[in-house]
């Protein structure tokens, strides 16, 4: 008898838990029950907004119960990056703790990498520091790795540079799918397929507006931390 498995497990931070506004009447969920949903199999999450790699050590490794899982993925760094204590050995220590964890678990691991416009103010050359670090572990634990270097565009991401918007959320899947096909997994369903939605003239007008008015908040803040930053160091 074949053992049962027990479809997606999910760590990581608010990008990997998903939640927030609608886009365009389209429910804000995470990527990876997006995958799951494409798989068609079951989904785990112990994602927390906020987290780091040593809160997914600490808080959602130990809350995972017994069973075998078909495809264990993990997302985490962009708090670790962003953070003033940001230390890339300590990270890569901990997101290879991570990833074992996994692979002892699961059939597969899935990974992924960073965008490197992220934040404002941008985290700028510790992104490299991050992503190395991350297909360092990967390599060490045979997990897959999904690049998300160049992932960004206006309806992909919020104005934070941090967190995807809905289609974005449903664009990492979709990449993510299609790494796990080649990989062997059969994709029931594309996620693409399963929204419905219409745009408006008006519609997009506001949403422009919208945007324009919160990126330009998120970008006179980061100026001014950028300011005090070096008001600091001088």
């Amino acid at each position: 008898m074949t053992a049962c498995r027990l479809g997606i497990l999910a760590l990581g931070d608010s990008i990997t838990n998903g939640g927030g506004e609608l886009q365009w009447g389209v429910a804000l969920q995470s990527w990876a029950l997006w995958l799951a949903r494409g798989l068609g199999l079951p989904y785990t999450p112990h994602a927390v907004d906020g987290a780091r790699v040593g809160d997914v050590l600490a808080r959602q490794v130990p809350a995972v119960g017994d069973g075998r899982y078909d495809l264990g993925c993990l997302y985490v760094g962009v708090n670790d990056v962003r953070a003033l204590d940001w230390d890339p050995a300590a990270f890569e220590r901990g997101h290879t703790e991570a990833l074992a964890f996994l692979a002892e678990r699961c059939d597969r691991t899935l990974t992924a990498t960073v965008p490197l416009d992220l934040g404002r103010p941008r985290a700028g050359d510790r992104v490299p520091e991050v992503n190395a670090a991350i297909e360092a572990s990967a390599r060490a634990a045979g997990a897959l790795v999904l690049d998300l270097r160049a992932f960004g565009a206006r309806n992909l991401l919020m104005a934070d540079h941090v967190h995807p918007t809905e289609f974005g959320q449903i664009a990492i899947a979709e990449q993510a799918l299609d790494l796990v096909a080649a990989d062997g997994l059969s994709v029931k369903v594309r996620p693409s397929a399963l929204v419905a939605y219409e745009t408006t003239r008006f519609g997009r007008l506001r949403g422009d507006l919208t945007y324009a008015y919160r990126h330009a908040k998120v970008t006179a803040r980061a100026c001014l931390e950028e300011r005090r930053g070096r008001s600091r160091a001088a």
